[in-house]
């Protein structure tokens, strides 16, 4: 389901994904708040459109303004144990990994989900695309269902 907020303008172009992570200070005061701050934190999602002939707001936090678009909030590719993964079931990440040059580092420390936190599977994805994993951790690439 669509929700109608305002974003960045060089943010709101369809297609474009990011993470919302609340109110910042310079939000106090503003008198867009409501439309702006009327997502859940911590959660990723994706421009779905842009509304036609809305108008560019000012904004303390965008040096371009804001306008308004559709978001909905996506799954999340993550690393996760492969011992019990399969669609529909319920799972968290493996925890922190400094080993940021690994080519699945992104998947085992994505952005919008919690280390302490559970998910729905949503599918299986496959391998994660590294060779080894430097923690001798047994994983698999799978998509979390979003959490609205």
């Amino acid at each position: 389901m669509s929700t109608v907020t305002l974003l960045g303008t060089r943010l709101a172009e369809p297609g474009t994904e990011f993470v919302y992570h609340g109110e910042a200070d310079a939000c106090a005061g503003c008198p867009y708040r409501s439309q702006c701050l009327n997502l859940s934190e911590g959660t990723k999602y994706r421009v779905t459109s842009i509304r036609e002939n809305a108008q560019t707001l000012e904004c303390a936090m965008h040096d371009g303004g804001v306008r308004a678009v559709e978001v909905e909030p996506v799954p999340v590719k993550a690393n996760i144990r492969k011992k019990g993964a399969y669609a529909g079931s319920k799972a968290g990440l493996m925890g922190p990994c400094p080993h940021v040059e690994c080519p699945s580092h992104e998947y085992c420390v994505p952005d919008g989900v919690d280390f302490d936190e559970e998910r729905r599977i949503q599918r299986i994805v496959g391998d994660p695309p590294h060779d080894i994993c430097h923690l001798d951790r047994s994983l698999q690439l799978v998509e979390l269902e979003p959490t609205e």
